[in-house]
């Protein structure tokens, strides 16, 4: 990833924020599948924090709330 002004000079890329901490959300509903869907694959994985850029105090609070809307039926286990 090299800028285009120098090819010398490297740019990282900017770290991505947490989409959780920036809204002040404490709490993550699992009866709202539409969000968390936001966060699966469509295989039904969930996403690594890498790629939402989630801090892991989310991370874990959403999958938690994964596994629950799973258990209510309401986000699948798997996809077919």
């Amino acid at each position: 990833m090299y800028n285009n002004r120098n090819s010398n000079e490297i740019s990282l890329p900017k770290k991505k924020l947490c989409h959780f901490c920036q809204n002040r959300i404490e709490k993550i509903d699992f009866k709202d599948a539409y969000f968390i869907r936001r966060f699966m694959n469509s295989q039904g994985k969930i996403y690594p924090p890498k790629r939402h850029g989630i801090c892991a105090k989310h991370q874990r609070l959403l999958a938690n709330a994964i596994k629950k809307a799973r258990i209510m039926a309401l986000v699948p286990f798997v996809a077919r």
